[in-house]
This record gives structure tokens, sequence and C-alpha cells, in this order.
């Protein structure tokens, strides 16, 4: 079983529309058009199993609406191989009864995404969340690293990480871009072996420019082979998880790649889909 654990859809009506903006904010071209078909489109060329789906919520007054529509929809999506994550926002003041909501729906999860939230991490206002969570044990994916359109600040960098996990503890924690996009040297520094996950999302080879865009990307390159492989000796093999941002990479060009670096299959078995199936409790 392979688990794509950071993807991203967009409804039908817009999402053309918000490829093609974000893809000119990055400079970085997508993959698929960010539908729900495209991505079971490419899960079914690719061969993976289940997609985990991740909201960003941009604004305090989405967070009911959004959470609201994936609940009611969540056994049409689990049944096509989608795993949909709530959202939260920081300044989203009934934050804890919407948490319940989400665990008591049988959400496993929300996506916070610092940079899009204009907040930093060890905010007040997001750690109260990440508290919350973690009583109700959801899953706490966020965007770690500087973000490849927002790059003026880092809102999640590994000492705010750091902060985090000493104000709340351990908890069910996944950082994705391989713990911090952009700032590699720092996670294997700072981060390799805590008690965190990272996913691979966006994070390997080479960036491919946007067709939105003369800009280039800021990085013409992610993790190569060798720091993927240094990184995940580091942090070991039971706290990375395979994902893509899809949209923004192409599954079946990830799974080659993860198949061509890790050459333990026992490695690679737990890095595609047994370490998030045993977080995901499936």
């Amino acid at each position: 079983m392979i688990i794509d654990f950071h993807t991203h859809t967009f409804p039908d009506s817009i999402c053309d529309t918000v490829i093609a903006k974000l893809s000119k904010a990055s400079a970085s071209a997508p993959f698929t058009n960010g539908s729900q078909a495209a991505l079971l489109d490419s899960m079914a060329k690719s061969g993976v199993t289940y997609s985990v789906t991740l909201p960003v919520m941009t604004n305090p007054g989405q967070v009911e609406k959004i959470n609201h529509l994936l609940a009611a929809n969540l056994e049409v999506n689990l049944e096509k191989g989608l795993i949909p994550f709530g959202g939260m926002h920081p300044e989203y003041e009934n934050y804890k009864e919407e948490l319940k909501f989400l665990k008591n729906a049988g959400i496993k999860g929300i996506k916070l995404h610092p940079a899009y939230q204009n907040m930093d991490l060890d905010d007040p206002r997001v750690l109260r969340i990440l508290d919350a969570a973690a009583q109700q044990d959801l899953i706490v994916l966020i965007h770690a690293g500087i973000d490849i359109g927002i790059y003026d600040h880092n809102y999640a960098s590994t000492k705010q990480i750091l902060r985090v996990l000493k104000e709340i503890g351990d908890f069910k924690f996944v950082l994705a871009h391989m713990g911090g996009w952009g700032c590699w040297e720092e996670v294997e520094r700072d981060l390799a072996g805590a008690p965190v996950y990272l996913d691979t999302a966006f994070s390997l080879g080479s960036i491919t420019p946007s067709p939105y865009t003369d800009k280039k990307p800021i990085l013409e390159h992610n993790l190569t082979k060798q720091e993927f492989l240094s990184l995940l000796k580091k942090h070991g093999e039971d706290k990375i998880l395979f994902a893509t941002d899809s949209p923004w990479e192409d599954q079946a060009d990830y799974i080659a790649r993860i198949t061509d670096y890790v050459e333990d299959e026992t490695t690679r078995e737990k890095i595609l889909g047994k370490n998030a199936q045993e977080l995901l409790k499936m």
C-alpha cells in the first residue's frame, strides 16, 4: 500500500485560476490542474492507494464551512482513496469545539500553514491550537520552513518547532517538506531524531519552472539523493512519510525517486506506506 501524505485539491470551478496564481507566485510548475479528478487519475496511474488531502484556511471565516463540508463527504472520499484532513486558522476562536467536532466526525488530523496564515508557529494563538489538537489525539501537519512563494520570513523555523515541542510535548506532529523547506541543513542539525514525522512533499530533486511566469524559483533544486539519505539516516526510517504536495509534484516520479534512493526494501516500504498506516491507525 502506497500512501501520499500530502496533497491538495481545489473546487473544479476555481482550480485553474488558483493553480495559475500559485504557480506564478512560486515560479514552479504544477503537474495537474489541482482538481480532485486529476488527483484520482494520478493515483490510478502511479499506484498510490490513498492520498491525504490538506486544506489551507487563509481566514477564520473558512474554518467551519470547509471542515463541515469535509466531514459530510468523508465516507464518499474514503471510498475513492482520499483521506481528508481538516483545517484551522490561528484567529478562529471556537477552536476547541471545532477540533472536537473533527475528532468525532472521524477526521484524522488538521493542516496549518503559518506562512499563508501570516503567523509564526510559536505564536500563542498557534500554540493553543496545537495543544488542543494534541489533547484530541489529532495529527497536526504544518508547512515547515520557508514557502517558495512567500519567502520574506520563515514562519516555521527549526527554532520555533523546538519551542513547540518544549511547550506541547510529544504529539502527532508532521513537518512537511522534510522538516523545513529550503532549510535542510538546520533540520539535520536541530531536528534529526526529534519526536516528529518528516514528509517528503516537494523536497526531492529539481524544481520545474512555471509556465505562467519568466521568474525563476528561489531554489533550482531540492534535496539531492545524498542529502536525503543523510537526513533519513539521522532521523530514522520510522519517522519519514512519503508525500508529494500534488499538484506540485508528480506522484509517479516521486515513487520512482524513493525507489531509487532507498535500496533497503523494508525501509522503502515503511516510507511509502507503513509509517503512514501506523500513524493513521489504518
